[in-house]
C-alpha cells in the first residue's frame, strides 16, 4: 500500500503514480517533474516556491489555498476546506487542518489537509493540525499525520487520531527536521490502536 509514497523528510512526500503528485515539496534533494503539487498552508517548510519552480513544468497543476496562490505563477488552483477538485485521474478533496490549543495555524486562516485518491487508494495528508472533530469524517486507506508536537498534535495525540481516523495504515510526518525525533514516532508506532499499520518511512 506504500509502494509508491516516499517520504522527502518533515511533511514533504511524493506520490509516484500515472501522474506524480507532491505534497508540501520542501528542501528537495530529487527533482522529479511534478504533474501535481499540493501545498497544505503558507508556512515556509510547507510552501516553498524555490522547491517548486524545480519541479514544476507548463502542465503541472499547482492546487493551494488561497493565500499561495498569487505567489507562483502557472496553473494554479485555489481551494478551501470541503471543496473538492479532479485533475486527470486524480481526485483532490480540502480538509479542515487548524490547531485548536496553539496560536500557529488558526481555523479561520482557511488552511487544509489533503485526501487524494489515486489508483484506488484514498491517502490521508493531515497537515499542520491537532487532533480536531472534522477528522471523524475523513475517509481514506493511508493517513500521513504530524506527530512532533509543539506546532501539531505530538505522537500520543495522533496515534489517539487514529480512533477517529480509522485507516488501514498511518505514517509519522513533521519530525526529524523543524521539530520531532526518532522517538516521536516510535512512541506514535507503539501508542497506534490495534488494527492500524503504522509505518516509518526512511527519508528520501
Amino acid at each position: 500500500m506504500l509502494e509508491n509514497i516516499h517520504w522527502l523528510g518533515h511533511a514533504s512526500f511524493r506520490i509516484d503514480n500515472a501522474q506524480v503528485i507532491y505534497i508540501d515539496p520542501w528542501k528537495l534533494k530529487t527533482f522529479k517533474p511534478a504533474d501535481l503539487i499540493l501545498v497544505t498552508h503558507a508556512h515556509h517548510d510547507h510552501f516553498s516556491p524555490d522547491d517548486i519552480k524545480k519541479i514544476a513544468g507548463p502542465e503541472t497543476v499547482i492546487v493551494c489555498p488561497f493565500d499561495c496562490a498569487g505567489q507562483v505563477p502557472g496553473q494554479v488552483r485555489s481551494i478551501a476546506p470541503g471543496q473538492a477538485i479532479q485533475v486527470g485521474d486524480v481526485r483532490v478533496e480540502a480538509v479542515p487542518s487548524y490547531n485548536t490549543n496553539k496560536p500557529n495555524h488558526p481555523k479561520e486562516h482557511g488552511n487544509v489537509g489533503y485526501v487524494v485518491e489515486v489508483g484506488g487508494q484514498r491517502i490521508y495528508h493531515a497537515g499542520d493540525t491537532d487532533v480536531i472533530p472534522e477528522m471523524a469524517d475523513v475517509r481514506c486507506d493511508v493517513a500521513l499525520l504530524p506527530v512532533g508536537g509543539t506546532y501539531t498534535m505530538n505522537a500520543e495525540e495522533a496515534a489517539q487520531s487514529l480512533a477517529q481516523i480509522r485507516p488501514k495504515m498511518a505514517v509519522p510526518m513533521h519530525w526529524g527536521g523543524v521539530v520531532g525525533s526518532q522517538a516521536d514516532a516510535d512512541r506514535f508506532k507503539r501508542d497506534a490502536p490495534q488494527g492500524v499499520e503504522v509505518v516509518i518511512l526512511r527519508e528520501e
